[in-house]
C-alpha cells in the first residue's frame, strides 16, 4: 500500500513556487490588465492546476458579491495604517495618514 500512495504522491508532485509566482499577478489577470503572454501563461498554468482554478474562481465570485452589496466605508487612518503594515503593505500608506 504504501508503494502506491508513493507512486500517486510522485505524480501529483507539483511546483508550488509557480501557484505563487503566478497568483502575485491575479488581481491584474481578473480586472484585464495584465500582460497578454502573462494572462496566457497563467490561463495555461491552470489548465493543470485546480488549486489556483479555485481560487481565481473564488476571488471572481467574492468581488461579484462586494460590488453588489458594498457601501463604501471610510476607515480612521490610523487603522487603515495599522491594517497596511500588518499586510506588510507599507508602500500603500500615505505619509499624511489621510
Amino acid at each position: 500500500m504504501q508503494r502506491g500512495y508513493e507512486a500517486k504522491r510522485m505524480e501529483n508532485k507539483h511546483d508550488h513556487k509557480k501557484c505563487r509566482d503566478l497568483l502575485g499577478s491575479l488581481s491584474e489577470y481578473v480586472d484585464g490588465t495584465l500582460d497578454d503572454s502573462l494572462c496566457l501563461e497563467l490561463e495555461r498554468h491552470m489548465l493543470d492546476c485546480e488549486n489556483c482554478r479555485i481560487v481565481v474562481d473564488t476571488l471572481r465570485k467574492t468581488i461579484i458579491l462586494y460590488r453588489a452589496n458594498a457601501e463604501p466605508v471610510e476607515i480612521p487612518g490610523d487603522v487603515r495604517q495599522r491594517l497596511y503594515q500588518r499586510l506588510n503593505m507599507q508602500d500603500f500608506i500615505d505619509p499624511q495618514g489621510s
